[in-house]
């Protein structure tokens, strides 16, 4: 390929290097100049261009990416349309990311005008999201480096391996004086955990924590998975939980792992059940070794002396940032924006009384709540409730609705929020977020929302105000952040993500509404007192 600068009269056909400005006409850099662009650009009177010239033996950038991304498009995978040289490889299902690191050098040492960037090996990765670009730097690359990078790659370079469904049974051990609090927040982190995997909880036991009772816990253990949560780290191989492991008569395959926090985690075998015990900073909903572990254990992926030793590269969580980020947008074939109505709260401030169930001129506010979403401009309205809640279903039928089912609903809004937006169809553009316990939310003010959104402005995220400055409901997020959302956790729901990302929030001024719900007793007495006729 030849690059540099040429008379404009001798361009046409030519593939333009840079972005030129023709009078009132911009010519895009990498566009392949035709007679009429010569002509704006003669009339304008810009005399040279620089340009890239492709030889008989050079492959245009596109054609060059879409060739060496199919030779290593893998299982449960697709690939993007080439755009600028660049395709993307992206996961078909929720799974684990499995590389073989030697192909990845390969390719990126043939010719440094093919690139292949990809996530860590062993990364967890969601549907949908980007696992792998290949981008051909110049406009053109020789063929025969093509033909090398795809003669070097291979289907097995990156495939995903799936999440399977699996059953689980927890044991919880219990030294003397233990809060019951401390017992509660574990089941929770652990529960959590396995909610986002797919697994369901068979059974959960609590017990003293000796040998004894968790040899005699394990007998009872049914279930595909067997996890742990200690009241006391694992300290030695001949500790409480690998103690009564090997009781039970099954045994330790692993003591300990080269990964902070998470270090003192068990891994063993008992009558065919995979056995894990849990370390204590699996507490807290921040990423740690138990992770690591549970995700190659949903794949069905090995685990041995040697995966574990290989953990310890990268294996220093401590310091790592909170990653959010946007995620390079695939086309969308909806236009509509579809919207998540989070309805599974436990109403723990109403004294007992369920508040959405409460009734306003004889319709309860989660019908209305879902009636309004429906009046207004969006695309499919997914509710989302905990579950076992029959009058909340009673409450929405007949509505066109899909109702979703937060398994973790008591763990806190970012629950609802996972089970939700992992609810919304694949080529939404966009996702808007509502609250149901919100009696004033109009149409009008769910549209006025909507039209805020423009990702070409850079308006991704778009959050009305009050008076006030105060941030309200309901949020727009362009699908950018569908990965980011589903990895929120604790009940601050989607606060973090906004928090992170500032410059793309775009603030939309409305009045009270977007900030008026109704919490307690108190809260419904002041509304229906403001809004009665007398």
């Amino acid at each position: 390929m030849k690059f540099g600068a040429v008379p404009t009269g001798q361009a046409a056909g030519l593939i333009l290097a840079h972005s030129v400005l023709a009078g009132t006409k911009r010519l895009k850099k990498g566009c392949v100049l035709s007679d009429a662009d010569i002509a704006v650009l003669a009339e304008a009177g810009v005399s040279e261009v620089t340009v890239a010239i492709l030889g008989a033996d050079d492959l245009q950038e596109d054609s060059a990416a879409r060739q060496v991304g199919q030779s290593l498009l893998g299982a449960n995978m697709s690939m993007t349309e080439p755009v600028a040289g660049r395709v993307n490889l992206v996961a078909g299902v929720d799974g684990v990311l499995l590389l073989r690191p030697e192909i990845i050098i390969a390719v990126n040492s043939l010719d440094e005008a093919i690139t292949l960037a990809v996530l860590p090996n062993f990364a967890r990765v969601r549907r949908g999201m980007l696992l792998a670009t290949v981008k051909i730097i110049p406009y053109g690359v020789a063929r025969h480096s093509v033909e090398a990078a795809v003669a070097a790659a291979g289907a097995d370079a990156i495939t995903v391996a799936p999440f399977q469904s699996k059953t689980y049974d927890l044991i919880l051990t219990r030294t003397p004086g233990l809060k019951d609090s401390l017992l509660d927040k574990g089941r929770k982190a652990v529960q959590t955990r396995a909610a986002t995997l797919g697994w369901v909880m068979r059974s959960c036991a609590t017990v003293d924590h000796n040998r004894q009772a968790v040899a005699a816990a394990l007998t009872d253990c049914r279930a595909d998975i067997v996890l742990i949560f200690g009241a006391s780290a694992t300290s030695d191989r001949r500790d409480v939980i690998p103690a009564g492991l090997i009781e039970a008569g099954g045994e330790v395959i692993r003591f300990g792992m080269p990964v902070d926090p998470g270090n003192l985690l068990v891994l063993g075998r008992n009558a065919g059940q995979m056995v894990v015990g849990l370390p204590g900073c699996a507490r807290a909903p921040t990423l740690n070794g138990a992770d690591w572990v549970l995700e190659r254990l949903a794949a069905d992926l090995p685990l041995t002396n040697d995966d574990f030793a290989k953990m310890g590269l990268g294996g220093l969580l401590k310091e790592i940032p909170d990653r959010i980020q946007p995620r390079a947008l695939r086309k969308s074939g909806n236009d509509l924006v579809p919207a998540v109505l989070l309805a599974a709260g436990a109403s723990s401030r109403m004294g007992g009384e369920n508040k959405l169930l409460r009734q306003i001129e004889g319709v309860p506010l989660l019908r209305r709540s879902a009636e309004t979403l429906l009046a207004a401009n969006i695309g499919e309205c997914v509710v989302v409730i905990s579950p076992d809640a029959p009058a909340h279903r009673q409450a929405l039928e007949g509505l066109n609705v899909t109702i979703v089912e937060a398994a973790d609903a008591g763990l806190g809004m970012s629950a609802s929020l996972r089970a939700g937006v992992g609810a919304v169809p694949d080529d939404a553009k966009a996702v808007l977020v509502a609250l149901a316990d919100m009696p004033d939310m109009t149409p009008d003010a769910i549209n006025h929302v909507i039209k805020a959104h423009d990702a070409g402005k850079g308006r991704l995220i778009i959050c009305p105000v009050d008076d006030n400055g105060k941030r309200g409901h309901p949020v727009l997020f362009d699908r950018r952040f569908f990965e980011n959302l589903q990895e929120q956790s604790g009940d601050r729901g989607a606060r973090d993500v906004l928090h992170a990302v500032p410059e793309v929030v775009y603030e939309v001024r409305m009045d009270a509404i977007v900030t008026r719900d109704l919490d307690t007793p108190q809260d419904w007495r002041d509304w229906e007192e403001a809004n009665s006729e007398g």
